[in-house]
């Protein structure tokens, strides 16, 4: 049995739970160590149960409290090599971390975690794809430009996705950021609209996905009934039923939905 959850999603922070019996993992802690801590305990699970902490790139958003927990729990540290670089430049991880390049697939017990690449504004910004004993999938593909090759391979015939969702065109186009932040959230190294994140939906349940979490949405540019309408309306045009074929899901802020289940 799998259990997951996004504890914190969005511009704020994010940070997602993976795990089983045996004890889990966290992609990126975006938050303060303390809240990240609260989040666990609040779930029932202990900070130091905790095996390896998933880094997908530099951005503060992603790694505001990954040093402090880090260290405080002597939890191991993995990024790819030139986000690690990055970090190690910085200041993030440090000699109170225990850090490793990921190059290749990741034991972790009864997990393996292996990456893909995205097409982000950083160093080197990557998703991960969690096989887990027993033969279920989770992956996270979020900040992204659009949806690489890559990205499509290796998500392809997961069970769950945690898929960014990032904002609605018009209301970006429309809303009171300067034009050189729409800019950059537009372009190929942005964030993934809700159209774009729709569509790749519709190729997942084709491959397999049965579940989805709609993540990293825009307080300001996006509505979570506007993210999810989109969805709904993809798989409706392959004749999939809500509850039947697929469930979906819409990341809040803060978690208070507590686990999904695999």
């Amino acid at each position: 049995m799998a259990k997951v959850c996004q504890l914190f999603s969005g511009s704020s922070g994010n940070s997602i739970y993976i795990g089983t019996n045996n004890g889990g993992i966290l992609v990126d802690i975006g938050v303060s160590a303390k809240r990240c801590e609260a989040a666990l305990r609040g779930l029932g699970i202990q900070p130091e149960s905790i095996k390896a902490v998933l880094v997908t790139h530099e951005h503060r958003d992603h790694i505001a409290g990954l040093r402090v927990f880090a260290a405080r729990y002597k939890t191991p540290v993995f990024a790819s090599p030139a986000t690690m670089e990055e970090m190690r430049f910085t200041g993030i991880v440090n000699n109170t971390v225990s850090s490793y390049e990921l190059n290749s697939v990741l034991d972790l017990g009864d997990m393996f975690a292996e990456s893909f690449h995205n097409s982000h504004d950083a160093a080197e910004c990557v998703g991960y794809k969690i096989s887990i004993a027993g033969g279920r999938i989770v992956s996270v593909c979020t900040d992204t430009g659009y949806v690489t090759d890559e990205a499509k391979n290796a998500v392809s015939g997961s069970d769950l996705v945690f898929l960014e969702s990032n904002h609605e065109v018009s209301m970006l186009q429309n809303g009171g950021y300067p034009y050189p932040l729409k800019r950059r959230i537009l372009s190929n190294q942005g964030h993934l609209s809700n159209e774009d994140a729709s569509q790749f939906a519709k190729e997942l349940l084709q491959s397999g996905t049965t579940r989805f979490v709609l993540s990293h949405l825009s307080r300001e540019n996006n509505i979570p009934e506007i993210a999810r309408q989109y969805a709904v309306n993809a798989f409706n045009e392959i004749g999939a039923k809500e509850n039947s074929d697929y469930r979906l899901y819409v990341s809040k802020p803060v978690n208070d939905r507590g686990f999904i289940i695999l």
